[in-house]
Order: C-alpha cells, then sequence, then structure tokens
C-alpha cells in the first residue's frame, strides 16, 4: 500500500472514532507512521548555472536570479512586494515562507540596479491601476486591508514582479492585478536547461538547491544556511551535505589508486 493510502487510511479511522463513534483515539496510539525515503535533491554546477542564466528568457531573468541568489521557492520571489527589498542592508524579506513562517535572506548587490528598475516598472503599473476605473488595487489579507487601509494603491505594497494584464479575484469578485504566473517561469527554466543541454531534471527549485549545495561548498556555516532556507529541522539543511561528500563520507574508492 501507497504512503498516500497509509495516511488516508488513518486519517479515516480518527475520523470514525471521533465523530461517529464518539470515542477519539488516544494521541499516544503506538501507531507504526510509514515514512518515504528523502530523495537526494538534484544540484547544479556553478558552469551550469552560468549557462542556464544565459538563456533565461529576459523577461523572466530577474525573478531567476533570485531564486539562485537569495534561495528563494518559487512563489516566494511570485509574492514578493516592493517593501520587502533591503537596499540599505542587503537584505529580502520574506513574510509568507512554507508554513507561514518569516525570515530574512541574503540580497545580492549585484541585483540593485536591476531591482530599482523593476521598482520603476511596479510604479508604473500601479498608475495605470489608479487610472483604471474599475481595478481594485493589489490583493491583501483581510487582516492587512484593515489595519493599513489605502496601502493598495501605495507603491510599497505592489508586487514586485505583477502579472501583465488585470485579473478578478475569485473571492472578491474584484478586478486585480495579482502576481506573476509561476507557471511561466517554470517553463522559462525548463526551456533554458533544454537548450543548453543539461542532462538533469532542472526547475525553478532547483537553483535554491544549487544555492544551498553551493553555499556550504564555500564554508558557509550549516546553520547559517538553515536559516537562509527557512528549514525547521537542521536535517533537511544536512541532506546536501551528502551531496557535497566525495562517495560515502568522503571515501576515497580503490579504483582511484590504479
Amino acid at each position: 500500500m501507497s504512503l498516500h493510502k497509509l495516511r488516508l487510511a488513518l486519517n479515516a479511522l480518527v475520523f470514525l472514532y471521533k465523530d461517529i463513534i464518539n470515542k477519539p483515539l488516544n494521541i499516544k496510539l503506538n501507531f507504526v507512521k510509514s515514512s518515504r525515503q528523502p530523495k537526494l535533491p538534484v544540484v547544479l554546477t556553478i558552469e551550469d548555472v552560468k549557462a542556464l542564466l544565459a538563456f533565461i528568457n529576459p523577461k523572466h531573468k530577474l525573478l531567476v536570479l533570485l531564486l539562485y541568489g537569495s534561495g528563494l521557492r518559487l512563489m516566494e520571489a511570485a509574492r514578493l512586494a516592493a517593501k520587502d527589498v533591503g537596499f540599505d542592508f542587503l537584505c529580502l524579506k520574506i513574510w509568507y515562507g512554507k508554513g507561514g513562517k518569516y525570515r530574512v535572506v541574503t540580497l545580492a548587490p549585484e541585483l540593485h540596479q536591476a531591482l530599482r528598475s523593476q521598482t520603476f516598472l511596479v510604479e508604473q503599473s500601479l498608475n495605470a491601476d489608479i487610472a483604471h476605473p474599475n481595478c481594485a488595487g493589489v490583493y491583501l489579507t483581510s487582516r492587512l486591508s484593515v489595519k493599513y487601509q489605502g496601502a493598495i494603491r501605495t507603491l510599497p505594497w505592489q508586487y514586485l514582479f505583477p502579472s501583465i494584464n488585470l485579473a478578478v479575484d475569485p473571492q472578491s469578485k474584484l478586478l486585480r492585478r495579482h502576481h506573476c504566473d509561476e507557471t511561466i517561469i517554470q517553463k522559462s527554466v525548463r526551456g533554458a536547461a533544454f537548450s543548453v543541454k543539461i542532462n538533469k531534471h532542472v526547475t525553478p527549485h532547483t537553483l535554491r538547491h544549487s544555492f544551498t549545495a553551493h553555499l556550504l561548498q564555500s564554508g558557509a556555516d550549516i546553520r547559517t544556511v538553515q536559516d537562509q532556507l527557512g528549514h525547521a529541522d537542521l536535517r533537511t539543511t544536512q541532506i546536501y551535505i551528502h551531496i557535497l561528500q566525495r562517495g560515502g563520507n568522503s571515501v576515497v574508492s580503490p579504483l582511484s589508486r590504479f
């Protein structure tokens, strides 16, 4: 039985005893969990990354550079707002990372000019939205919209990588400008990898894996890397150590002595 089916079966039993029989299962139930063997992440060499970035569509290049340069997840980059860029302290603020956690990550100073130019384009897009009679502004959560009234029409709260066209928000039914479509970035990265003939399964997340491995390879402290990635468990970060080691725990193959 697959792990997915085992989880469905366990959830069904929990529901049965809690809501039907009215005798919730004991939280200390000695249930033997079946775990999936973690896969080693795909990592590109620095030469591969250089070649990949050279073939990325210029429209998507800045976002892809942030995936590798700051170790961001694709949705973290897509949801960046103009206010999240810390030019003075060389950082990016990630407010809604995996698990809804907040963290601060590094920002390459080489991207400052490109980010300022992108912010200028966002401001132009905002001016067009303000002039549009039916545009309701950028999306904010209900709590933020109450706390920061009027923020939806100010530059700091606009998406750094906005969509080209306005779209109807399915929840509020209002016309808004969403962030860029993440599937377009995925296709752009896959297309560039195919063009430069990288014989690996390359996705936007591969650039985050590569960021991690290259940081550790350059001597960065594993705890610092853990904070940059937002990993709750250090063991998740330690997986990358296995990639950097030669063979099994740096054992030299006897074939190398021939």
